[in-house]
């Protein structure tokens, strides 16, 4: 590195990825193959990186190097995450949203902050019938997986494994404070979702379709219960033996575009859908850092429905009940 300052840069990000219980010199010196006293000596400062030392660590901790360096003034670096529809790999993308949730709770200090335009991908998963529906939609539709071309809508098409995954990611989303904002457009992708494939002819019976409405349905039964209580637990646990860890915000000023921030002990991150299952992510200081005021701003133009506002949640949540209502009623 050909300044102390990116060097010093470089290490404070990689101690901001580290799992607290790993030294960070027996890391670097593993990595970079130098003894303790050497890895020592270049996290202190006292001895420059040569650069191919800090590309072999920018590489191993997908850091971007022209970030560190400030080579590119004004341009942000993103992290792509995408599945690729040649590949079908959803079980890989479900496992990197895992990966993602594992990392941010090793934190001590951690929050997720999520704007959005539809129902968060982590309240997908508290019921079977509406697993089963994403998957099969999200294969069939949006990856055009060859297996599903011309299948019709089945129970039994859902793998065991993946409505694990499903469950535990939910599981694990449900550890993390959050701060939630929604509107009452929220629910509406999912609804058309459900009546698109039914105006396809994907589903076999109106009683499939049914038992996902209800499973929405209780989907937003649940949330209404977790933004009455305060905390975040998944169908059938006690909330009142989990701790206060979630805000819910109803917003009428922005419709959202499925936004999320990360803000851990030392950093902040920022993570933006797109494509409908894709996802690109980014540390940039100063991108995070107006990111964060513009949320700050988006929250105090909100109404929190969270442990208080009874009056307003029960309108919130009666405005996307009777969305569901609505379709049921014209099966």
């Amino acid at each position: 590195m050909p300044t102390a300052s990116s060097q010093d840069i470089l290490f404070q990000r990689i101690k901001e990825i580290l799992p607290q219980h790993d030294s960070l010199v027996d890391t670097i010196s593993e990595i970079l193959h130098v003894s303790s006293d050497s890895a020592y000596r270049r996290i202190r400062g006292e001895t420059p990186l040569v650069l191919d030392e800090a590309r072999i660590l920018c590489q191993y901790y997908n850091l971007s190097l022209d970030q560190l360096l400030e080579a590119k003034k004004g341009v942000i670096l993103f992290r792509d995450y995408r599945i690729k529809n040649h590949q079908y790999d959803y079980r890989q993308y479900l496992s990197g949203l895992h990966e993602q949730l594992d990392s941010i709770s090793n934190f001590i200090q951690k929050e997720i902050i999520y704007m959005s335009k539809d129902l968060p991908i982590f309240h997908n998963f508290y019921y079977r019938p509406l697993i089963a529906f994403r998957y099969f939609f999200w294969m069939k539709t949006h990856l055009l997986h060859p297996d599903f071309e011309n299948k019709q809508f089945d129970f039994g098409l859902l793998p065991p494994d993946i409505e694990q995954m499903s469950f535990d990611l939910t599981k694990k989303y449900s550890r993390v404070p959050s701060t939630e904002m929604w509107n009452t457009e929220s629910i509406n992708s999912t609804i058309s979702q459900i009546e698109f494939s039914k105006d396809s002819g994907h589903f076999q019976s109106s009683a499939d379709i049914r038992d996902i409405y209800d499973a929405l349905e209780e989907t937003v039964h649940h949330m209404k219960q977790q933004a009455e209580y305060g905390c975040k637990f998944i169908p059938g646990e006690d909330p009142q033996s989990r701790k206060s860890n979630f805000k819910f915000f109803f917003n009428r000023v922005v419709l959202g575009d499925n936004t999320i921030m990360v803000l851990t002990d030392f950093v902040k991150a920022a993570f933006i859908n797109y494509g409908h299952l894709n996802y690109i992510t980014t540390t940039d200081e100063s991108f995070c850092k107006e990111l964060y005021s513009d949320f700050e701003n988006l929250i105090r133009r909100s109404t929190q429905i969270s442990q208080s506002s009874e009056k307003q949640r029960n309108i919130f949540f009666n405005i996307l009940l009777s969305k569901i209502e609505d379709r049921k009623r014209n099966l």
